[in-house]
């Protein structure tokens, strides 16, 4: 349970267990009630993706220990919008909270579809709501709110309570041609704003960026030109949630007189998702990947997976040749309209490097407009604050540079209290002067094939240590007396084969062993965990003169 330090009988406070500090992993709780006695809705339930600091893992997911041990208390859940940072956890966690869950139509659409393709059809029920929904859920009342983004149906929420009122922005930015999904609400939000707002809880990830987002209907023009201009066959990878970019890319396409073909199984997913809730035009003829090789290239719009550089995506197959039906050759164009997540930065070169070793042109938001963020700049901001005039405000949504940088912000332009939260930080919003009051258990649950591991247990930290210097282990069989009755035996796991004077590391690793056995009085080696010790430290010792690293040592000591 978190600290509390404060007297007020009925609180409305927050709680993230995941997305201040970081991009992605959202999960924010509000609370209302006496402390001790809170009952807690729950905004988003979300992933974020492993890089190479954690090998062997796809996603992490946020510590729910904490609302876990309050499920009881957890009036409700519900679903800001469908991308997988808000979402992507729904189908691993709500099984262990059990709480009724809220979503509009086109998030709930892709939901239920996630759940078909892994067999899981209708074991989580899923509370469909219109957007500009106003509802009850305990003894919050919730209203949605249109914000634009970079994704169908994304929804600021206004959560009222008997201890006052905070907006929970979500993702959002202002665009006035987002091509697809509803503008940012600005005639509601400047009603709230009079009506008096408590506490704002604001997306901060292009906080440092000044000015305003371009829209996406930019983007729409200058992909049109692209592929009315291309020769030959044109790919478009992009974040398959982006329903607005998907559609830009394909009324270019249908423009160009070109078929337009999905490549990848998000993107499958997506488009037929799309279409069934309206968001996509019915007319349009997707053809698939068997299709493909009969096309001329001349007439080809390829829609792939694969943004991000990720090794099991379309787009990373087609590059490395690996794709069993879809190529790309010289003069073909690859149009990577996203932005790069940072951490996958080598992925995605290693495909456009790829890509450009066979001559086929690669062109990125450096190159051309093909690309615009899905959350406000500075300019944004400031105009929201004008509209809403919130007494409180609680960055969210960024790494810790994105935050301060949304901090100093909202201070400059005279918001009252500015709270710097991260993550695990329990903070009052009213009434009585805001501020963080306490802690409670947060961090990350690395999805270690289907076991879930704490961040900074065993598994990932030793595959990381054997990343940078391999392992050796080593077999030793002893008498009762202390006497050597086999040869040891070895294995070595990226260890180099010799030391820089050409001596073989095996006769290295070898000789280290049998001189720490020597060295331990024959009386004293009946103690087999002493002798796996010795053995061990100067293995290791042996190896970093040798090598300059000193790799993980096993010794396995059998008497006999």
């Amino acid at each position: 349970m978190p600290r509390n330090n404060s007297k007020n009988s009925n609180q409305l406070v927050f709680l993230a267990l995941g997305g201040i500090g970081e991009i992605g992993m959202n999960l924010y709780l509000y609370g209302v009630g006496p402390p001790h006695k809170r009952q807690w809705l729950m905004v988003d339930l979300g992933v974020t993706f492993a890089g190479p600091a954690e090998p062997g893992i796809d996603l992490i997911f946020p510590d729910i220990r904490f609302i876990e041990e309050e499920r009881d208390n957890l009036a409700g859940i519900i679903l800001s919008h469908a991308h997988e940072d808000h979402f992507g956890a729904v189908m691993s966690l709500w099984p262990r909270l059990r709480a009724p869950l809220y979503a509009t139509p086109f998030t709930a659409a892709l939901l239920r579809a996630k759940l078909i393709e892994e067999g899981k059809e209708g074991d989580i029920p899923i509370e469909e709501i219109p957007t500009r929904s106003k509802l009850d859920i305990g003894p919050f009342h919730v209203e949605l709110v249109d914000m634009a983004h970079s994704m169908p149906e994304s929804n600021g929420l206004l959560i009222q309570t008997d201890a006052g009122t905070a907006f929970h922005t979500s993702d959002w930015k202002l665009d006035p041609t987002p091509v697809v999904g509803a503008v940012t609400d600005e005639a509601r939000l400047r009603k709230i704003g009079k009506d008096k707002l408590d506490a704002l809880i604001c997306d901060s990830t292009n906080a440092m960026r000044t000015g305003h987002s371009p829209s996406e209907a930019d983007v729409a023009k200058t992909i049109a030109g692209i592929i009315a201009d291309a020769p030959h066959r044109v790919a478009v990878t992009t974040f398959a949630s982006n329903v607005a970019r998907l559609r830009s890319a394909m009324d270019a396409a249908v423009s160009a007189d070109r078929h337009i073909v999905i490549v990848g199984r998000a993107m499958k997913r997506i488009v037929q998702v799309a279409e069934e809730t309206g968001y996509l035009p019915p007319e349009y003829d997707f053809l698939t990947e068997d299709d493909y090789g009969h096309l001329p290239r001349e007439k080809v719009m390829a829609l792939c997976t694969g943004s991000q550089g990720e090794g099991r995506a379309a787009l990373a197959r087609i590059a490395a040749g690996g794709h069993p039906r879809v190529t790309l050759t010289r003069g073909d164009i690859v149009l990577f309209s996203s932005r790069t997540i940072p951490g996958n930065e080598k992925a995605v070169g290693r495909v456009q490097n790829q890509l450009a070793d066979q001559q086929i042109k690669v062109i990125t938001d450096a190159d051309a407009l093909i690309h615009v963020s899905g959350h406000p700049r500075s300019g944004e901001l400031e105009k929201l604050y004008s509209w809403l005039k919130p007494e409180t405000v609680i960055p969210m949504h960024g790494e810790a540079r994105h935050l301060e940088a949304h901090a100093d912000l909202a201070r400059d332009i005279g918001v009252k209290t500015v709270i710097r939260a991260r993550n695990g930080s329990l903070v009052r919003l009213c009434p009585g002067p805001a501020g963080i009051i306490g802690d409670a258990p947060a961090g990350r649950v690395f999805m270690d094939g289907r076991l879930p591991v704490l961040a900074g247990e065993g598994p990932v930290e030793e595959r990381r240590r054997l990343s940078f210097g391999g392992a050796v282990a080593v077999s030793l069989v002893l008498s009762a007396k202390g006497d050597i009755v086999a040869d040891p035996q070895l294995t070595m796991i990226g260890i180099p084969a010799a030391t820089a004077k050409g001596i073989p590391f095996p006769e290295v690793i070898l000789e280290a062993a049998h001189g720490a056995l020597n060295a331990i009085p024959r009386r004293r080696r009946r103690d087999s965990a002493l002798v796996a010790e010795a053995v061990r430290r100067a293995v290791r010792a042996e190896v970093k003169l040798h090598w300059g690293k000193k790799p993980p040592c096993s010794v396995m000591v059998t008497v006999i």
